[in-house]
């Protein structure tokens, strides 16, 4: 299936920053209405009441330097 990206966004800032926009997606999509925002775009959709839910943690280790990172990742899907 071909890949679409929509929106994306990436920064480096506090855990307290992280925590207070994941209040806030979470209240959106609690109402099923969720605005994205960046500085060069905002976008709008829907959630259905029954998307799939999905939280990965994953360590990653780069193969030139061996240096081990890690992704927590929460996803939020469904069709149309």
């Amino acid at each position: 299936m071909p890949e679409e990206e929509l929106f994306k966004t990436e920064e480096q800032v506090s855990r307290t920053e992280i925590a207070e926009a994941l209040r806030d997606a979470a209240d959106q999509v609690d109402t099923g209405d969720v605005t994205l925002v960046s500085d060069a775009e905002e976008r709008h959709v829907t959630v259905p009441e029954r998307p799939r839910f999905e939280v990965e943690l994953e360590r990653l280790t780069d193969s030139e330097t061996g240096e081990q990172r890690y992704e927590l990742e929460y996803e939020i899907r469904w069709t149309e």
